[in-house]
């Protein structure tokens, strides 16, 4: 009787809503990763130059980053399904006037107007998910939330090198259109609405999260190119740690908080969101690595390319699947710190790649990478939503998005640098300043000697960033096991539970 109650409080569209969370959350990711590919297009067909581009990429990110918190805790209060659909509604329809632009400029601010529909959008996939699933099938609808991100890296650059080959690059933002107009009619027919308890907004507390987060975000994304010690960067770097101290302090004080530190007591919370910044740190600049790779030194076409890192990304939605399977039986912290552990030896394969070994080796290594990603994120996603309390699923889900991105961007500024220094540093002083100054450049010259030269010696700058992933994942590894409390494992389930379990891995697959 117990079994047959809790499946009668168990919302019948559960399953569909996860299907428009994942559709959802697919655009924003295959939008991201596809964009890349098409530079070439925009300076060509828009006369971009290098900044322009450099500002149509980083306008996104630079909004999405600092809106994140923001928008989270926004919904939690207004409605998560009604700032799914209006994140959806500004995502497509920035997608659409970026079909009419005509100069750089304009495309810059279609990419940020993006990065605000994505910041509105992607907390509410996370904080909606929780609260329509219960704690019995919450780590499966994680496991298939988490995997269709991770099919979506994969996907992008494959789906975007046909539209390219084939279409024009415009073709890449039509895509976004039809997507988000399914993703909006399928939202108001299948999404209940929550929210949390009204609280009065705190206008301090988001003008100083906006300010902070965006000048970090700037930091991360300017360094690399403008130097750490840049005045430019210097004042960004000022204004952000001013900003959040203020933020910090501010809101340990405000009697309505838009964050609410104290959640940062519970290790659960802390461990799961450290875990996540220094696994993201790890894992931020292997896609970054690994195209360069496939396409500078084994010579793919960027589709091919794509299509080589599907292992990965099958092994990671295989592995999400049956992590949420372990997961009945072994604790989050077990899972996060084995997941990491395999991780790391999925980057120690690549530190040993040469300019010879080819696909056969890489391939190896892109499957532990798959394996033990999909063990370890969703349980730590799982752990650090189960520290939130239920009223606060929005800001706990931007919280959980936002290390993320801050994981990422330091990965991809930090070790981009380092990449960069390593190749530089390995070519022969004699080479050309554009031989010198990346793999790319060195292949234009078409001198089949310095390509050899330059294959190297980009294979050695990505064996040592192979090392520094091994290094960040081990180190959250170790954090994870020291830090995280297991959770009590749940009783054995009755017969009628158990039926009802394998009806939810059912429907967890048919969502992959």
């Amino acid at each position: 009787m117990k079994s047959n109650a809790v499946r009668d409080e168990r919302d019948p569209r559960r399953w569909w809503v996860l299907g428009v969370l994942c559709l959802s959350l697919l655009v924003l990711v295959v939008d991201n990763t596809v964009l890349n590919l098409a530079i070439p297009a925009l300076m060509t067909d828009l006369g971009a130059s290098p900044s322009d581009i450099q500002w149509i990429i980083d306008a996104y990110v630079l909004v999405f980053a600092g809106l994140l918190l923001t928008s989270g805790s926004l919904s939690d209060r207004y409605g998560r399904k009604r700032f799914l659909i209006i994140g959806l509604v500004l995502f497509g329809g920035a997608s659409l006037i970026a079909l009419l632009v005509t100069e750089p400029w304009q495309l810059i601010a279609a990419r940020a107007l993006m990065g605000v529909g994505g910041s509105i959008l992607m907390p509410s996939t996370l904080s909606i998910l929780i609260t329509v699933f219960d704690e019995g099938e919450r780590r499966k609808a994680i496991a298939a939330w988490s995997a269709v991100a991770m099919v979506g890296v994969i996907a992008g650059p494959t789906l975007g090198g046909f539209l390219l080959e084939h279409y024009w690059w415009g073709s890449i933002f039509l895509l976004n259109v039809p997507i988000t107009a399914v993703a909006v009619v399928a939202a108001v027919l299948l999404i209940p609405e929550t929210r949390g308890p009204a609280r009065r907004l705190d206008p301090v507390g988001v003008l100083l999260s906006i300010t902070g987060m965006s000048a970090l975000v700037f930091v991360v994304i300017s360094a690399p190119g403008e130097g750490w010690a840049s005045p430019k960067v210097l004042v960004a770097g000022v204004l952000a740690v001013s900003a959040l101290g203020a933020f910090v302090l501010w809101e340990r004080r405000a009697e309505h908080p838009m964050l609410p530190l104290g959640l940062f007591r519970d290790r659960n919370f802390s461990g799961a969101s450290f875990s996540i910044v220094l696994m993201s740190f790890g894992t931020g600049a292997l896609l970054l690595m690994l195209t360069q790779y496939l396409q500078f030194v084994l010579g793919y076409s960027p589709m091919k390319a794509g299509l080589a890192l599907l292992p990965y990304a099958v092994a990671a939605a295989l592995f999400n699947v049956v992590g949420a399977g372990l997961g009945q039986r072994v604790s989050n912290r077990t899972l996060v710190a084995a997941g990491l552990g395999v991780m790391a030896l999925g980057f120690g394969v690549l530190a040993f790649m040469t300019a010879d070994t080819g696909y056969g080796m890489l391939i190896i290594g892109l499957m532990l990478m798959g394996i033990g990603g999909g063990l370890a994120g969703p349980a730590a996603y799982a752990t650090l939503m189960g520290a939130v309390p239920p009223e606060r699923a929005g800001v706990g889900s931007a919280l959980n998005d936002t290390v993320q991105q801050v994981g990422m961007a330091l990965s991809v500024a930090v070790l981009g640098s380092v990449l960069a220094g390593v190749y530089t540093s390995s070519m022969p002083e004699g080479v050309p300043a554009a031989a010198r100054d990346s793999i790319g450049g060195a292949l234009l010259l078409g001198d089949p000697g310095l390509a050899r030269t330059a294959r190297e010696a980009f294979v050695l700058a990505m064996s040592f960033g192979s090392w520094v992933g091994v290094a960040f994942t081990l180190a959250a590894a170790a954090l994870a096991f020291t830090v995280l409390r297991p959770a009590p494992l749940a009783p054995a389930a009755e017969p009628d539970q158990g039926e009802d379990l394998v009806d939810s891995v059912k429907g967890s697959t048919s969502m992959l």
